[in-house]
């Protein structure tokens, strides 16, 4: 599976009508606290790509995210499995991996047609508006990016204003300052 994502900065209220607009259903609302974790035998900051498990209501989701696969989205492939997250780091720090930052966010879901859009209050870091949609293979990433920033359009942001950081890298640029 290919994640097409686009992060924006936006105001979640502002957000909200507009999604009351254009007739997007809420789906839920989730607390995210997601523990990721560097290797003991590569940079995942070099290599651009991720490690987590994400605890939310009880359960846990190991993720693997691979690099980026282009220069304006966060596009990557993504790989999940649910795990007991207590068995799941203890095999990891048993393997040398170790513990390299915490997230934690509010998140509220939306489903506007084949899209999903997420409104992320993040601890420490404010609000953002994530877009995403699934792409089965490398020939429909060019159309479903121009879906993501088709929609956005909505929100007044376009692809001058995608983040590509993570919010791991802006948790651990922050607490640098």
């Amino acid at each position: 599976m290919i994640e097409v994502e686009v992060k924006v900065r936006a105001d979640h209220s502002k957000v909200r009508s507009i999604l009351k607009k254009i007739g997007a259903i809420k789906i839920g609302v989730e607390n995210q606290s997601d523990t990721y974790f560097a290797a003991p035998h590569r940079d995942f900051a070099k290599t651009d790509e991720a490690l987590r498990i994400r605890s939310l209501d009880g359960q846990a989701v190991l993720t693997y995210k691979g690099p980026k696969l282009d220069a304006v989205s966060k596009t990557r492939e993504e790989l999940e499995t649910p795990v007991d997250e207590a068995t799941t780091t203890e095999i990891l720090h048993a393997l040398g991996f170790r513990e390299a930052g915490v997230v934690r966010k509010i998140r509220e879901v939306f489903r506007a047609g084949e899209i999903t859009v997420c409104l992320d209050a993040v601890e420490g870091l404010g609000e953002f508006l994530e877009v995403e949609i699934v792409a089965e293979n490398e020939k429909e990433l060019e159309i479903s990016r121009a879906k993501l920033f088709e929609l956005l359009k909505q929100f007044g942001a376009g692809e001058k204003d995608s983040i590509r950081t993570s919010y791991l890298e802006m948790v651990l640029e922050k607490s640098n300052d």
